[in-house]
């Protein structure tokens, strides 16, 4: 299995594009089975996750045409709705969480669905029941075949309602847009996910033809319409998750890095974040630019309590930062209380850092605090393993910034979600080589 091996402790210098958006891509990629018609996306990630979601597209009927780097045209003209009940496509859902939305999709325009319980990210448990619940809301009847562990779907006619999420899942929140945009009727959506990944697929959705206002919002009204036509072209945003890696990047290698086409007025709080731990950052246009620091220190709260960063629902932190923002802590000077509230399972890896020599009490599975020893403390280099996508980056920065040669296995989730991030960081003069 291929592994990444690190020499640490050399500052990186020079200017990083963030790539195209991971969590976006893999919605609107699903949308794009909504219409018959032609839909080009531009700006798509080069990444695992969003390939293997245009695989299964491919394998369900759905013709393909990549005209440029990034740029994808899609025309779900034919599909065969007979490859749902292979084991083929059981075996590519069940290695990718974002096959799931697809089940929105498939029901709204063929009255048909069927989603193998789906992989991804080790992060603990992540229930689908906000997904289905809302479908069936809108007259689809599902069930869930425990033995075989897939959900399948069936609708004659989609109606509108009016529906309150138990939660603002992003992921459910897509997939019922998707169900609800050809359903007939209005339909509202309460407690919806409002990310700028949402936002996004609704502009697709509206260029496609679908009538959706309240964009931006958690109050979502569709007026359901007979049929959606084409798109000449979407460009999906950057990807916040990877502006923010390298954020922390530059602030563990103390190195002035400029992350370009940064989505500026996209990021939300995670500026705010990491300057709470003390990072400067300064932009110019929509680059980032984060000068070299030798040492930076961690805010407390007006009273002089510990700082807690914990993760929210847009416009919230976004917990996906939520591991970088715990190894960045390692060398602030101070302490910080991380409190991830979404995952059971996300901090579990922090044990790797605390063999990095990192200063860090597990609370329970949901907070860890990190004592901050600054400029003098330094990681040690390891042999790790990268759990998930986002563990996964942490410990690659981890592992820059520490003395000695690291290992990290497992890097095919790391590659799931980042793109041949080896390369763009021995441009900015990183020493990390792909090994076997």
């Amino acid at each position: 299995m291929p592994a990444f091996q690190i020499e640490g402790g050399h500052r990186l210098s020079g200017e990083i594009t963030a790539q195209g958006a991971k969590n976006e891509a893999l919605q609107v990629i699903c949308a794009t089975l909504l219409t018959s018609e032609p839909v080009t996306l531009t700006n798509l990630p080069d990444i695992l996750d969003v390939n293997n979601l245009i695989d299964l597209l491919e394998a369900l009927g759905v013709s393909i045409t990549r005209s440029s780097v990034g740029s994808v045209t899609f025309k779900a003209a034919h599909i065969d709705l007979n490859y749902l009940d292979t084991e083929d496509f059981f075996r590519r859902c069940a290695s990718l969480r974002g096959s799931v939305m697809l089940a929105g999709p498939l029901v709204a325009r063929f009255g048909r669905a069927v989603v193998p319980k789906p992989g991804g990210d080790k992060i603990g448990r992540r229930r689908l029941d906000t997904h289905f619940e809302g479908i069936g809301r809108l007259g689809a009847d599902y069930s869930y075949n425990a033995e075989q562990q897939r959900y399948e779907i069936h609708a004659e006619q989609l109606q509108g309602c009016y529906m309150l999420l138990d939660e603002a899942s992003v992921t459910g929140t897509a997939n019922i847009l998707m169900t609800a945009v050809l359903a007939r009727g209005t339909t509202t959506i309460y407690n919806a996910a409002c990310e700028p990944y949402i936002q996004q697929l609704c502009k697709l959705l509206n260029n496609m033809g679908a009538r959706i206002s309240g964009i931006g919002s958690n109050l979502l009204t569709i007026e359901g319409v007979t049929s959606l036509h084409g798109c000449s072209e979407h460009r999906i945003l950057p990807d916040m998750i990877e502006v923010g890696s390298f954020i922390g990047l530059a602030a563990m290698t103390g190195s002035k890095l400029r992350i370009r086409n940064a989505g500026v007025q996209h990021l939300g709080i995670i500026p705010q974040a990491f300057r709470r731990l003390g990072i400067q950052i300064q932009h110019e246009d929509d680059d980032l630019l984060i000068p070299a620091q030798e040492s930076y220190t961690i805010e407390s709260y007006m009273d002089g309590s510990i700082l807690t960063l914990a993760d929210a629902p847009w416009p919230g932190l976004t917990p996906d930062l939520l591991s970088v923002l715990l190894v960045v802590a390692t060398k602030a000077k101070g302490s910080v209380l991380i409190h991830q509230k979404m995952f059971e399972s996300r901090l579990f890896f922090v044990d790797k850092l605390i063999d990095m020599g990192a200063q860090i009490i597990l609370c329970d599975p949901h907070r860890a605090t990190v004592i901050g020893l600054g400029e003098q403390f330094h990681l040690r280099g390891a042999r790790l393993s990268s759990p998930d996508i986002r563990a996964g980056i942490a410990l690659l920065i981890a592992a820059l910034s520490a003395e000695g040669i690291s290992t990290i296995e497992n890097i095919g989730q790391i590659d799931r979600g980042y793109e041949h991030i080896d390369h763009r960081l021995r441009a900015l003069g990183a020493h990390i080589q792909r090994i076997d």
